[in-house]
């Protein structure tokens, strides 16, 4: 594919895990960033499934972080200041949101990754989501904030109806 949604998927992948840091040491962050880019990794492929629609929002840009810092309480003076955090212009809402959905409900997750089968991200690459789709209990106290369901919830819910809807009607793949 390419169009490149890596630079979407890194900022949208350090904002959750800024938004729900690791309590624990280097290790347990390594862990929890790990989860995050699955889940940013997955939710950037199903939201954005064709050439032309990665294409598109890498030329546009995908919005930043505004409206999910006002959402989560982050500092003002952090969330504000594209100077000093210019990459949070690169964090995209839907895909956070759709991360944060997978995050906190393991089976959905399964679900999602199974939609990406045979897309044009996958290519004839076999890709392991194994930590967001099977966490081992190290992974589950690593990310313990970034898969509460209730501490999710408000960014879950911005758009969890059409990721929901995405993979009922099974668009996932052709958008």
């Amino acid at each position: 594919m390419p169009a490149d949604l890596t630079p979407l998927i890194a900022a949208t992948a350090q904002w959750l895990t800024r938004a729900y840091p690791s309590g624990g040491g280097a290790l347990d962050r390594v862990l929890a960033q790990t989860q995050a880019r699955q889940a940013a990794t997955v939710a950037a492929w199903l939201r954005y499934p064709t050439e032309l629609d990665a294409a598109l929002v890498t030329m546009a840009g995908p919005g930043g972080s505004g409206r999910l810092d006002r959402i989560t309480g982050a500092d003002g003076s952090v969330a504000g200041d594209p100077e000093r955090h210019p990459w949070r212009t690169w964090v995209d809402e839907v895909v956070a949101s759709w991360a944060a959905c997978l995050l906190g409900t393991p089976g959905l997750a399964g679900s999602a990754t199974a939609a990406l089968s045979g897309s044009g991200h996958l290519g004839e690459v076999r890709v392991d989501f194994r930590r967001l789709v099977a966490p081992d209990e190290h992974d589950l106290r690593a990310a313990a904030l970034l898969r509460h369901p209730d501490l999710l919830a408000p960014v879950a819910e911005l758009h969890r109806a059409e990721l929901l809807v995405r993979l009922k009607r099974g668009t996932a793949l052709t958008g």
